[in-house]
């Protein structure tokens, strides 16, 4: 799959990205979530958007792949919480609107006008921020398999919890390996169980491109800080189509709900038995309901 790739400083920091397909057909940025890089996005799934006729833009989010690791200070994640708890104020190493912003500076360094807007968990968050702030710039959103920030919604389940936080067994490669093997079988859909082979190929792509834990745990300060955006989102005009799995245990699919409750007119397609992955049984449904919303508003360019 032939693309090009390269990295663009903006706000202070490194951001990798690469284009896929042709230059004058409308673009597609897909954001990944919460310590996933660009890797992370099925390639079946950026063939389809090209072969359907879209110039597909990925990047590596701050801190994560080619874009990091930052060389900033990670505070500790249980006292900062302790401190919320009681009263007083914590502060996350950058924030969920700093990460907005480094997408926006992309777009303006590779002179994109406008884009159809995709984000994947708290890249659904990015994406969300991005309709709020700078709307002049979606031609289309879809938040897939994020949420709001609304704090009543139910929280992450235990198992999912547990493989979260449970350290890797050993700080070397394959300690680390069997550990996002572990997460993504957890998080995975209960319907559609994944092949071995092909997870592990996976997973060892995006382990390649670049994860650390320091980097993902600044990204994890950004999630938990963030503000509850139900009235910003309330506001915003962007046509938008809201993706949930059924099953999801990280994030709830009630965040999904209430995230097509806040924007108005939003459109909200749930996937019986998908958790928080991309199954490959689903890929052709996910990618066409994606596909349709954008064409539905192509006039907007």
């Amino acid at each position: 799959m032939d693309f090009t790739e390269a990295t663009v400083k903006v706000n202070g920091v490194e951001i990798a990205y690469q284009l896929h397909g042709e230059s004058n057909r409308p673009t597609l940025l897909l954001i990944h979530g919460l310590s996933v890089p660009l890797t992370g996005w099925p390639t079946e799934m950026v063939q389809s958007f090209i072969a359907l006729g879209y110039q597909v833009l990925l990047l590596d989010n701050r801190d994560i792949g080619r874009s990091g690791p930052l060389n900033i200070k990670t505070p500790n994640l249980a006292w900062a919480l302790l401190k919320r708890k009681l009263g007083f104020k914590s502060r996350a190493p950058y924030r969920l609107e700093d990460m907005m912003a480094d997408t926006v500076a992309l777009l303006d360094a590779l002179r994109l006008d406008k884009v159809h807007v995709v984000g994947a968990s708290m890249g659904g968050m990015i994406a969300q921020l991005m309709a709020i702030h700078h709307p002049e710039r979606l031609l289309t959103l879809t938040s897939i398999m994020s949420t709001t920030g609304y704090r009543a919604l139910p929280p992450i389940n235990t198992e999912v919890k547990r493989a979260i936080f449970t350290k890797p067994a050993s700080p070397t490669y394959e300690g680390r390996f069997a550990y996002h093997i572990n997460l993504w079988r957890t998080i995975g859909s209960p319907a559609y169980p994944v092949d071995t082979a092909e997870l592990e190929n996976r997973v060892a792509a995006m382990m390649a491109r670049g994860m650390t834990s320091k980097g993902t745990l600044r990204q994890m300060f950004a999630v938990i800080f963030a503000a509850d955006r139900t009235e910003q989102l309330e506001q915003v005009t962007t046509p938008t189509l809201v993706l949930h799995g059924e099953s999801d245990g990280l994030v709830n699919c009630d965040g999904g709900r209430e995230t097509a409750k806040a924007i108005p007119n939003a459109k909200l397609k749930t996937y019986p038995g998908m958790g928080h992955d991309f199954p490959p049984q689903l890929l052709p449904a996910i990618v066409g309901d994606i596909a349709a919303h954008c064409q539905l508003n192509q006039h907007l360019s």
